[in-house]
């Protein structure tokens, strides 16, 4: 039997939902760990099942570098705006404006390949996955554009 505070933590750790952690720590017989991966494994096939829906909320978030010299702009998309208006959809789309400013991908399958720079265990591409799984809904990343001062501007990407 799962205890409260296990249920708690797992949540809190993976996004998951109450009966999900509940059931994750029931068959992982109480390994945390093995919760932790059974629950991201669940997310992900169900992330996957969802990946052909259509996407058409979402938002544009805008990341400045401090100093003013490079910036971006990503479009991150959800099923609804509900999703949309969720803080942790609005978090991940300005950690991957950050991430297109730091890292300066020409596209977006190689972003979502990109180690994340704030996380070296994982990729952007796992960040929206695991976003997805968390939210029951097809998240992706629509386009992005770099701008840094004094570029040409055929040089954006």
């Amino acid at each position: 039997m799962a205890n409260a505070q296990d249920v708690q933590r797992l949540r809190t750790e993976t996004g998951a939902g109450v009966m999900d952690c509940k059931r994750a720590l029931e068959d992982a017989k109480g390994d945390f760990e093995k919760a932790k991966t059974l629950i991201r494994e669940r997310g992900l096939a169900q992330a996957q099942k969802k990946s052909d829906r259509e996407a058409r909320e979402g938002i544009v978030e805008a990341y400045i570098h401090a100093g003013g010299k490079i910036g971006a702009l990503v479009e991150l998309s959800s099923e609804t705006d509900f999703v949309a208006r969720n803080p942790d959809f609005r978090g991940l789309a300005r950690e991957i404006a950050m991430q297109v400013a730091a890292m300066d991908p020409k596209d977006v399958d190689e972003l979502l390949e990109q180690t994340y720079i704030r996380d070296a265990s994982k990729t952007v591409g796992e960040l929206v996955t695991g976003l997805a799984a968390s939210t029951g809904e097809n998240v992706r990343i629509r386009r992005f554009t770099r701008f840094q001062l004094g570029e040409s501007v055929g040089e954006a990407a």
